[in-house]
């Protein structure tokens, strides 16, 4: 563990000067992550474990092995730890466009490659990097984050931030970061995102069913749908900025079809609360980089029967594509293009 803190600050170095201050809120903010972990087999036997907590982590424990044994997941030693944060999220994430654009801002980093998003451990951090990128005249979402993954580099603790949800979402969340361990495309966040939500989805009605709960499922897939009636309205909407942004014309006038575009969505999506709070390019993207391509995912593990170690197989062969091809392939699963 020691080698990979000394490699891990090694690399946050690579980034320059200019970067020092980002990298090291990420360095102190994992290392304080680690520092609060203990290991869930301890708390199980602790008597001072409340019995609410101690359900949650026996829970927890039943998903982590469903995902090795049935999934075909990590093997790893995420998810064996616990971890209260003393805070309500773990992390808060800045997303920025340009004002005319849906192409997202993005941020390269040792691990991960580019990135569509910036992550910050202290929400004052994030507050500020947003303020600084709208003075610049960008579209910027930030987003609280209950979870993220190291992509097997440390040990990923469960964390209060979460622990406590409903147990499709718990499996859900727990599935979809233990995905990431499994396939990471470094700098393709569309990508990695799609696919670690497809697993999700699959892993979660895989385990309801396996639970013989019919209710929960039903109330999972019922969910799913809503979801997805959300997520067609959010892909018109791009769509119609997107003709928008190709045409030639003076600012205010872009500026305020653009406007319009965003107000009918938003009347039309009334009945959810995430239209409610304000939507612009960078809020559409932070939304369509975890759900643009799952469609895609989902027919290609239709394709393959069913069968994850194929499907993993199948999208593996994907990531080593160029870019340019993997997307054309993806597209086809579905018949659509870019979503």
């Amino acid at each position: 563990m020691l080698f990979r803190f000394i490699v891990f600050f090694l690399l946050m170095l690579l980034g320059g000067c200019a970067e020092w201050p980002y990298y090291r809120q990420a360095v102190e903010g994992q290392l304080d992550l680690l520092a609060r972990r203990r290991p869930v087999a301890e708390m199980l036997e602790d008597g001072q474990t409340p019995p609410a907590l101690r359900a949650r982590l026996e829970l927890a424990d039943r998903l982590r092995r469903f995902a090795v044994e049935e999934l075909g997941l990590t093997h790893g030693d995420s998810f064996r730890d616990y971890a209260d944060l003393g805070r309500p999220y773990a992390a808060w994430v800045v997303y920025a466009t340009p004002e005319f654009s849906l192409t997202p801002r993005s941020w390269c980093f040792p691990f991960t490659g580019c990135l569509a998003y910036r992550g910050y451990f202290r929400r004052e951090d994030a507050a500020t990097f947003a303020e600084g990128l709208r003075r610049e005249g960008l579209d910027v979402h930030d987003a609280d984050v209950p979870a993220y993954s190291t992509l097997g580099w440390f040990a990923d603790p469960l964390l209060n931030t979460y622990i406590e949800w409903p147990r499709a979402r718990l499996a859900g969340l727990m599935f979809h970061e233990l995905a990431h361990e499994r396939l990471y495309l470094k700098g393709d966040t569309a990508f990695n995102e799609a696919f670690a939500d497809a697993v999700s989805r699959v892993g979660v009605e895989r385990w309801l069913e396996r639970q013989g709960d019919a209710a929960a499922l039903a109330a999972y897939r019922r969910d799913i749908d809503r979801r997805e009636r959300f997520l067609e309205r959010v892909g018109r909407t791009r769509v119609r900025l997107a003709e928008l942004y190709a045409r030639v014309l003076p600012a205010g006038e872009m500026r305020e079809r653009k406007q319009a575009i965003l107000q009918e969505a938003a009347r039309e999506g009334r009945e959810h609360p995430w239209w409610s709070k304000g939507v612009n390019n960078a809020k559409l993207l932070a939304v369509n980089l975890y759900s643009g391509w799952v469609p895609a995912f989902l027919a290609l593990l239709q394709e393959q029967g069913g069968e994850l170690d194929w499907f993993y197989q199948e999208a593996e062969a994907l990531a080593a594509l160029p870019a340019g091809e993997r997307y054309r392939r993806l597209a086809g699963l579905t018949g659509c293009g870019q979503p």
